[in-house]
């Protein structure tokens, strides 16, 4: 009769059940607590973060083919053979080091090839094909420079900067060792691409009515946007940083010779275009224009040796339009890198140093030294 009971007794039934259902329960849920996890693959880096990885790579990879090409120059026995070679390297090793960061240092293996860097991510190291000459490096290095400046154009303010001066010097390096080789720089196609690429930025970047001459629709001169007086402070120095040039070249070319003074009147017109498109980017951006000074006091040392002269005055230009590379964007900073091309070549054409990173100020000194 008890039996009987109990099985008929609907409440029992259900409690074993709810006993059995929470013990499976529980043995599911430590079976799942049990299966690991796998983890989640890691977040691509920032776009800047990959541009300057890639940077490095390539860096680290033309640099250690130029020192191949270097050590088999030096057995023919004439220096002269190894002087560019040995300047590429030199140029290299100090943008290395000022491109790396201390994730590079704990990797060896990025110096390795050109295909180093984040392999997953939209920027890579350049594929370049083997360097086993020196018109093949002279190609690799005008193909990175442009590279470099092409992700200048998009990277964060200061790695913008960095980038933009380690195209424009690599570009110029390009040059110099393809003209050692015999092969002519415009004979290289990156290099003439790059040259494009360069004319249409700043092309873009001026394309603004010149009969504007005051500041553009919405801007403000008592609360400037956000940020917009460090961009309007940077274009303030350019546009005094070309009044300047343009007196400086007006008063050499009467100081020149003239093997020098035709190559200085084209340089002279290049910065009275420069001029009016720096005052066009400051009306633009609402900067204040300052007067044009009725002129400026040259030292004697400029008197005597108007083109060293001149070199350091264009060598004075760089740190300018690095800023306004570092502070702009889009269409304005697309002429700013062009501009800041425009100045090293100008630089380096009256013998002066404009640097291995144009633009930046570079203590070695303080650069971290390459992994070995």
């Amino acid at each position: 009769m008890n039996d009987a009971s109990q099985e008929s007794n609907p409440g029992g039934r259900y409690f074993r059940y709810a006993v059995f259902s929470l013990t499976a329960l529980l043995v599911l849920s430590l079976g799942i607590a049990l299966i690991p996890h796998e983890p989640a693959p890691p977040a691509a880096p920032p776009f800047s973060e990959q541009a300057r990885a890639a940077a490095f790579a390539d860096a680290m990879s033309l640099r250690a083919a130029g020192l191949d090409l270097a050590t088999a120059a030096s057995g023919t026995g004439t220096a002269a053979s190894t002087d560019p070679l040995d300047r590429v390297v030199t140029l290299l090793t100090i943008q290395a080091r000022a491109l790396m960061s201390p994730d590079d240092s704990a990797a060896p293996g990025t110096q390795t090839g050109p295909t180093a860097g984040p392999p997953d991510g939209p920027i890579a190291a350049s594929a370049a094909p083997s360097v086993s000459s020196v018109a093949e490096l002279a190609a690799a290095l005008s193909a990175s420079g442009a590279k470099r400046l092409g992700d200048a154009e998009t990277a964060d303010g200061g790695i913008a900067r960095l980038l933009a001066g380690t195209g424009a010097a690599q570009l110029l390096a390009a040059e110099d060792i393809a003209v050692a080789a015999g092969v002519p720089a415009e004979a290289t196609p990156t290099a003439a691409e790059a040259g494009e690429a360069a004319e249409a930025g700043k092309a873009e970047g001026s394309a603004v009515p010149e009969e504007s001459t005051g500041p553009a629709a919405g801007c403000s001169t008592t609360e400037p946007a956000s940020g917009g007086a460090s961009l309007a402070s940077a274009l303030t120095a350019a546009v005094e940083a070309e009044q300047e040039a343009v007196y400086g070249y007006q008063a050499a070319l009467t100081r020149l010779d003239s093997a020098s003074a035709a190559p200085a009147s084209d340089l002279l017109e290049q910065h009275q275009d420069l001029a009016g498109e720096v005052l066009i980017q400051s009306r633009i951006h609402c900067a204040s224009v300052p007067p044009q000074q009725p002129g400026y006091t040259l030292s004697d040392t400029f008197l005597d040796a108007p083109a060293a002269g001149l070199g350091r005055l264009e060598a004075g230009t760089l740190p300018v339009y690095g800023d306004v590379v570092a502070l702009s964007e889009g269409s304005t900073r697309s002429w700013a890198i062009s501009a800041l091309v425009a100045a090293a070549r100008r630089t380096l054409h009256w013998g002066a140093d404009p640097g291995a990173v144009p633009g930046v100020p570079v203590d070695e000194s303080r650069l971290p030294q390459l992994p070995e």
